[in-house]
C-alpha cells in the first residue's frame, strides 16, 4: 500500500498558516507528499523548501483570482495537487494548511487504509473534526461547525475537489465513505487578531464580490473573537507538531458562556444533539 499526501498553500507567512505543522503531522504515514505552492506575496515557497524530507514534491502554481465565486479557486488548486499524484499510489491524503492530525491517530488511520485499500465500494475515509477557536483552549460545538469531512480518497482521478475544496465528489455525486475513529484538528480560527482580520479580508474575496465585502467585512485592524456562540474547553493534548506554536501564543482570549444568548430553536437543537448525538438537518457531503 502506497500513500501520497497533498495540500495547497499560498501566503502562508502573511496569514500565519501552520502549513509546516500540517504537512509534518501526516508525513510519517505518507510515502510522498505533493505541495502545490501558489504565487505568494511572501516567502511561502522557501518555507516549504525548508521542510527536511525527501518525500516532499513541490509544484508551483498560479491562482486564478477571477474564480472568486464560491471559493472555486481553492477546488481548482486542490485538483492541480491531486492530479500531480502518480498512478502507483493507492490512497491520497488531503490536508488543508490549517489542519493537523494528532500522532495518536496514525495507527488507526494506517489500519483503516490497509483494511479498505482493495475495497472497490469505498471511495474515501471520513474524519471527525475539532474546530479550535480564539485560542488553543476552546473548540466550537455549535451547528456552524461541520463535524465530519473526507480527507483520504482513493487515487481515482474521476474524483474532483468539490465547491470550495471542503470535500470531494465524482461527477457531482457524493463519495461512498467509511467513517474512521480519527480526528482532524482545525486551527484556522486560532491566530493573532490582526492576522485573523487580514485573513478574513483576503479569504472572503474568494467567495464574494466587492459589494458584499464592503457590507460584511469590517475595516478594522483586529478580528473580534467575541462574536461566537457555543464553545467548550479543550482538556486533551495537542499534536506534538503544534508544541512550539502553542508556547509562542502572544494574544489573550477569554470566553464567558454566561454571556451567550441563544435563540430558543438553537437551544433545543443543541440539547437534542448533546443528548443523542444526532444533529437535525445536518449537511453531509458524503454517503455510507
Amino acid at each position: 500500500m502506497k500513500v501520497c499526501g497533498f495540500t495547497i498553500i499560498r501566503n502562508a507567512l502573511k496569514f500565519d498558516y501552520p502549513v509546516v505543522e500540517s504537512i509534518t503531522s501526516i508525513l510519517p504515514i505518507c510515502d510522498e507528499f505533493i505541495v502545490a505552492v501558489g504565487n505568494s506575496e511572501d516567502e511561502t515557497l522557501d518555507l516549504i523548501k525548508s521542510i527536511n524530507s525527501p518525500k516532499i514534491k513541490i509544484i508551483e502554481t498560479t491562482w486564478d483570482d477571477n474564480l472568486r465565486i464560491g471559493g472555486k479557486v481553492l477546488a481548482n488548486e486542490t485538483n492541480k495537487a491531486f492530479d500531480a499524484i502518480t498512478d502507483d499510489f493507492d490512497w491520497c491524503f488531503y490536508i488543508q494548511s490549517d489542519e493537523i492530525v494528532h500522532e495518536n491517530y496514525h495507527p488507526e488511520i494506517k489500519k483503516q487504509m490497509e483494511l479498505e485499500v482493495n475495497n472497490s465500494s469505498i471511495d474515501g475515509l471520513l474524519f471527525k473534526y475539532k474546530h479550535f477557536y480564539g485560542s488553543y483552549d476552546y473548540v466550537g460545538v455549535s451547528r456552524k461547525w461541520y463535524r465530519h469531512e473526507i480527507r483520504i480518497i482513493k487515487n481515482n482521478k474521476k474524483i474532483r475537489s468539490y465547491r470550495d475544496a471542503q470535500g470531494f465528489r465524482i461527477e457531482n455525486e457524493k463519495l461512498k465513505v467509511k467513517a474512521i475513529d480519527a480526528y482532524i484538528y482545525h486551527y484556522g480560527w486560532v491566530k493573532h487578531p490582526e492576522q485573523q482580520q487580514a485573513k478574513q479580508q483576503s479569504f472572503n474575496k474568494m467567495w464574494h464580490d466587492d459589494n458584499w465585502m464592503k457590507q460584511n467585512i469590517k475595516d478594522v485592524n483586529e478580528f473580534d473573537y467575541t462574536a461566537i456562540d457555543l464553545l467548550e474547553r479543550f482538556n486533551e493534548t495537542h499534536p506534538n507538531v503544534m508544541k512550539n506554536r502553542i508556547e509562542k501564543i502572544n494574544w489573550n482570549f477569554s470566553f464567558d458562556p454566561t454571556k451567550i444568548k441563544l435563540p430558543v430553536k438553537l437551544k433545543v437543537t443543541h440539547f437534542i444533539e448533546k443528548l443523542t448525538g444526532y444533529r437535525i438537518g445536518e449537511y453531509k457531503n458524503y454517503r455510507f
